[in-house]
């Protein structure tokens, strides 16, 4: 049995969007431009046939990829989480040993964006911030080395809407 891959509602939203575009979109158009780069003659020498090739070989891989992904997605909205303790779909503000506040939302894997204050539940950091409520002192270690952080405040948001997504490839 495979890992569940815990997700919210947007990143659930978004594998499926992606998985979609590349079925309806991105790899019929890719065909396309193989069929008319083979109809030209000699394939070993052939740019754009061999260029071809291998994207398709890259789209098939990206959509088994999503499939296995999709296929043990469980959807948690962390607008229905609520609580004290850090759970899947938190947002948790933390202060390091210097009192600098940061604030981070723990998510799923594929729904990282450190940019955007987006950790997974299985980063050092959201590993360790699970269970735990504010006032409790955390130490983690990272690449870095161990660090330590204190929870100042832990809460459940609603996701805002999903506005148009472009996929490039």
């Amino acid at each position: 049995m495979s890992t569940p891959n815990y997700i919210t509602p947007n990143g659930g939203e978004r594998l499926r969007r992606e998985m979609e575009w590349l079925q309806r979109e991105e790899r019929p158009h890719v065909v396309r431009e193989v069929t008319e780069a083979a109809a030209q003659g000699d394939r070993s020498e052939n740019a754009e046939y061999i260029y071809g090739k291998k994207r398709l070989r890259a789209i098939d891989k990206r959509m088994r990829f999503l499939m296995g992904r999709l296929g043990n997605v469980i959807v948690v909205d962390p607008a229905e989480q609520d609580g004290i303790r850090v759970l899947f779909g938190a947002t948790v503000v933390i202060a390091n040993e210097e009192g600098e506040e940061r604030s981070w939302r723990i998510y799923g894997e594929d729904e990282v964006d450190v940019d955007r204050g987006i950790l997974s539940w299985k980063s050092p950091l959201g590993r360790a911030l699970l269970g735990k409520e504010e006032g409790d002192e955390v130490t983690y270690r990272a690449p870095g080395g161990m660090h330590a952080v204190e929870i100042v405040a832990v809460r459940y948001e609603a996701q805002e809407p999903l506005g148009e997504l472009t996929f490039g490839t």
